[in-house]
C-alpha cells in the first residue's frame, strides 16, 4: 500500500467515527470525500506506474 491509500483509509475511518460519535457537522463529510479521492488517486497512480514501467516506490 502506498501513502495515498493509507491516508484515504485513515480519513474514512475518522469520518465513520465522527459520524457515529458526533452529530456529523458538514466538515466531517469532507473527510469521506477526500478519503475516497485519495484511494482512487492512489489506484490510478499505481496502475499508471505498472503500465509505464515506472518506479515501484
Amino acid at each position: 500500500m502506498d501513502l495515498l491509500t493509507i491516508a484515504g483509509l485513515a480519513m474514512i475511518a475518522l469520518w465513520a467515527a465522527g459520524t457515529f460519535a458526533f452529530e456529523a457537522p458538514g466538515f466531517i463529510h469532507g473527510l469521506l470525500t477526500l478519503g475516497v479521492f485519495f484511494i482512487v488517486l492512489g489506484a490510478v497512480k499505481r496502475a499508471e506506474r505498472k503500465r509505464t514501467g515506472g518506479p515501484t516506490t
